[in-house]
């Protein structure tokens, strides 16, 4: 569940990243009230997601998925011109958070454990 909450944060910040660009500073009210609504949303679901998985990984995946939708949406609706080098490296952020997402959680490291002793 962490990870299903993890991920539609990370949707979210792709939208509220967009609507702020839509927003022109602030001065057009639907994207502003889009920016606000999704950047709450957003926080919410990280922090929740972030006390269930590691806050290094969360927030890894976290960016990720808002960075990569933010331009795929950008190159999509033409606001961003789209390059072959930027679909190669876009995948290759989409793939380091699925790598995440596949490496096996393990708990406190010896330097950690080393420290409650």
């Amino acid at each position: 569940m962490a990870w299903i909450a993890l991920v539609i944060s990370g949707i979210l910040e792709a939208v509220w990243a967009t609507a702020l660009g839509q927003s022109d500073g602030f001065t057009q009210l639907g994207p502003t009230i889009v920016f606000f609504v999704g950047v709450v949303l957003s926080m919410l679901g990280l922090g929740w997601a972030a006390a269930r998985i590691p806050i290094g990984t969360a927030y890894a995946v976290w960016v990720g998925i808002g960075a990569a939708l933010t331009v795929i949406y950008a190159m999509a609706t033409g606001d961003e011109a789209f390059s072959p080098w930027k679909a190669v490296f876009i995948s290759g952020i989409i793939l380091a958070v699925i790598g995440l997402k596949l490496v096996p959680e393990k708990k406190a490291g010896l330097a950690e454990e080393a420290e409650r002793a």
